[in-house]
């Protein structure tokens, strides 16, 4: 298999975690891909990390564009891709330790 394989993440104010996220997906074996970061009228330096991943890797595209939610966010990236397949990747928060009551 050698197809190229897009991978979506939608990007709304996730600065704290979105550079694991990120770079998670670009340490993958298949490197036949393209990551497409769709900043979703982020209000925090989400946006331009998303510009600092594009210089970074050739296989990382952005798209800036104003709070649309994440169907619209997705639905941006998707206009985009070039991939056989497309894939989603959310900017996890599970590594969060939750307080207890």
């Amino acid at each position: 298999m050698n197809e190229l394989i897009s991978v979506v993440i939608p990007v709304y104010n996730v600065e704290t975690y979105l550079d694991a996220c990120v770079r998670s997906v670009m340490k993958q074996t298949y490197s036949n891909i393209e990551i497409i970061l769709v900043d979703d009228g982020a209000t925090d330096n989400s946006g331009e990390m998303c510009d600092f991943y594009a210089k970074e890797d050739s296989r990382v595209k952005v798209i800036h564009k104003d709070n649309g939610g994440l169907s619209d966010a997705r639905n941006c990236g998707i206009e985009v891709t070039k991939g056989e397949f497309i894939t989603f990747v959310a900017v996890s928060y599970t590594h969060l330790t939750l307080p207890t009551t």
